[in-house]
């Protein structure tokens, strides 16, 4: 078994780490640098010496980042050439026929990735019934010259109808890599799958990214060697862990690393308490909310009987990517997001963010935009002499300026005003990204619990959970790193689809079975352990007319009777309704699975909690309010007691190592015997 593992994620401000240690946790933060493997070796460093132990000893590293994602938000990914079927080049740039913004006349599409003039056409032709028209080795060879004229950094190749006959793509692609220095990404190997814009869109943000992925985990690899660290695992966005290599080959699935480790990390450490239904609960089946709120944006995820709810439909700045991914909502609302007032006078936070350098005004690093963070520390929820990360000095007054400006902009009555606005407008961005996954989607929010971390996460959830009636948040321990010890619990995890559309009725099973054991041999080929794998069945159903599916699990042997009903019940709960119409079959889905237990984390607290009181502004009155040390914080009423110390009742404030809790009144919290605080509203 494995014992000494080392996570490492990558965050706009903080780069966070989590060393699992014969049993103990122990956490680290430290500032991410624009060379992201400089800080992630640095936070290595700081863990290791932290637990007095050499970074030889680590026997697994495995890492989360945002290297991708910063390539497509930033604009600075490769220089992409397109290669299509003749009379297609135009698809990445028409895409659908949705408006988004139905009356903004100013509304404009993203910019495509690859512009017109690096796009390329192949005379060919495959349909869904097999190959009409070859390609020609003359014609590819001519245009492999063009494309290296074109000083093209990486080829996308997107071919029409690849998905169901990829021969002549793939003879495309092979010419292409023989002939060219440069990566070349094929839409079938990316996401054989139908819709030729969202392949097309998938296959490109691929080969978008590649280039930045293959430099970074090269260097961040030697890095790790120089240092003694094994190879690291790299975090997919689908929530599951693969091999250096393979995201080097498959950079899109790495696209929401972070994020995907923060919801297994919530997953892995809050369901702890529930596992079972609670008749409590207005809905009787147990489920978690994820909150992680870093330093330059929030994510929500949901967590429905265990398993993290995943999304083949997601985007990333407009741009379709159709391989598996947790399903995520962003909004432009962290710690160092910029509060802003606008044209018609209104608070607004985000999305841009003032970053870790210069950081919000309160670091004291030349920053003077007025940000989350320093509303924060003006309400008094973060204390004038904390330190962030444990790295990171507050300058106050530097804070309380930063506001005052933002008060006369927005005509509100001085620094602390200011404070409550930015504060309220933070909560409310993240209470409807809250609702656009749970209430939009079919599900009660009171019946979930609310898991919040990262730096901020903690410091705004009891406030959501209040707007959302939400009574118990789970704050777990390490909340500020949980992305990190996610990435410790995290299993090995690979897909593979196959589009095979039919009409259910008229399905043959044993055609089913036989796509489904194709699938099967590939993803066994692709995994560290084939004897360890577990494998999954899913299927993409619609109703006949529709034009997007849901996918459901289905068991081998394929039994259409019981995918018709397992489509109907999810139908009914994320629409309300069954219809009495023909369902068709559109996509097989695989999902090979290598299990890792998450490590035991051992949690021992001892001296007296109660550390300090300050004042603290709650619903426009500042009160004077306690402050705890949670490392300090027991389950158990003294060190020697079986009996659970009494709850702390809010308002209250509750400081560790990486995050604060903050504690309205009206609420209380306890401490569970993992570490985990447990807030609950108050019975009175």
């Amino acid at each position: 078994m494995v014992t000494r593992r080392i996570g490492v994620d990558v965050g706009g401000t903080f780069t966070d780490v989590a060393l699992s240690l014969d049993g103990a946790l122990v956490t680290a933060k430290v500032p991410t640098t624009a060379d992201q493997s400089e800080g992630v070796i640095a936070g290595i460093t700081k863990a290791c010496a932290e637990a007095d132990v050499d970074p030889e000893r680590v026997e697994e590293f495995s890492h989360a980042m945002t290297v991708s994602v910063n390539a497509l938000l930033e604009g600075d990914g490769a220089r992409t050439a397109l290669v299509t079927t003749a009379g297609f080049r135009d698809v990445l740039e028409i895409g659908r026929q949705d408006r988004p913004s139905l009356y903004d006349l100013d509304a404009e599409k993203p910019t495509p990735l690859v512009p017109r003039r690096r796009r390329f056409e192949v005379d060919e032709r495959a349909t869904t019934d097999g190959i009409e028209r070859p390609v020609d080795a003359d014609e590819v060879r001519a245009l492999a010259a063009e494309i290296r004229e074109s000083d093209a950094d990486s080829v996308a190749v997107s071919l029409l109808h690849a998905y169901a006959h990829p021969e002549n793509e793939r003879r495309v692609a092979e010419q292409l890599r023989a002939e060219l220095d440069v990566p070349v990404s094929a839409s079938h190997e990316v996401l054989a799958e139908f819709r030729e814009y969202e392949r097309t869109s998938t296959t490109v943000v691929d080969a978008y990214v590649r280039p930045a992925i293959d430099r970074y985990v090269g260097r961040l690899t030697e890095r790790a060697k120089a240092i003694g660290v094994p190879q690291p695992r790299i975090m997919q966005a689908n929530g599951g862990l693969t091999d250096a290599e393979t995201v080097r080959r498959n950079a899109v699935t790495t696209v929401l690393s972070g994020p995907a480790a923060g919801v297994v990390g919530a997953s892995a450490m809050a369901t702890g308490e529930r596992g079972e239904a609670d008749p409590s609960r207005p809905d009787d089946s147990p489920g978690l909310v994820t909150l992680d709120m870093g330093g330059t944006s929030s994510d929500v995820s949901l967590v429905r009987d265990g398993d993290v709810e995943r999304t083949t439909t997601g985007a990333i700045d407009d741009r379709p990517i159709g391989t598996p991914m947790v399903d995520v909502e962003t909004v432009g609302a962290g710690g160092g997001s910029i509060a802003w007032v606008d044209a018609g006078g209104a608070l607004r936070i985000g999305p841009h963010s003032a970053g870790s350098d210069p950081g919000p005004a309160c670091y004291g690093n030349g920053g003077t935009k007025p940000t989350v963070t320093d509303a924060t520390l003006v309400l008094g929820y973060i204390g004038e002499n904390t330190s962030l990360g444990g790295e990171l000095s507050l300058d106050a007054t530097a804070a309380r300026d930063a506001l005052a400006a933002l008060a006369d902009e927005a005509g509100l009555n001085g620094p602390l005003a200011a404070a409550r606005g930015v504060y309220r407008v933070a909560t409310a961005d993240m209470t409807r990204a809250i609702r656009s996954v749970t209430v939009e989607r079919g599900h009660d929010p009171r019946a979930l619990d609310l898991v919040a971390f990262g730096g901020a996460g903690p410091m705004h959830a009891l406030a959501i959970a209040d707007d959302l009636d939400v009574d118990r948040v789970v704050v777990p321990r390490a909340s500020g790193v949980l992305s990190a010890y996610g990435l410790l619990a995290a299993d090995e995890k690979r897909d593979a689809v196959r589009t095979y559309q039919r009409p259910l009725a008229a399905v043959d099973p044993d055609d089913i079975d036989a796509v489904y054991e194709d699938l099967r041999a590939e993803l066994l080929d692709e995994v560290s352990d084939r004897d360890a794998a577990t494998l999954r069945h899913a299927a993409d159903l619609r109703y006949a007319g529709q034009s997007f599916e849901l996918t459901v699990d289905v068991d081998p042997p394929f039994d259409a009777a019981d995918a018709r009903e397992r489509f109907a019940a999810a139908h009914e709960s994320a629409y309300g309704y069954r219809a009495d119409e023909p369902v068709e079959l559109v996509n097989c889905r695989a999902t090979a699975t290598i299990t890792r237990d998450a490590p035991p984390v051992a949690f021992a607290a001892d001296g007296d909690p109660l550390t300090d009181t300050r004042e603290a502004a709650f619903a426009g009155e500042v009160r004077e309010t306690p402050v705890y040390d949670r490392g300090r914080l027991s389950p158990r009423d003294g060190s020697e007691s079986s009996t659970p110390r009494p709850p702390i009742d809010g308002p209250a404030v509750v400081e560790g190592d990486e995050s604060t809790v903050v504690v309205p009144p009206g609420w209380n919290v306890t401490v569970r015997d993992d570490g985990a605080l447990i807030a609950e509203v108050s019975d009175a």
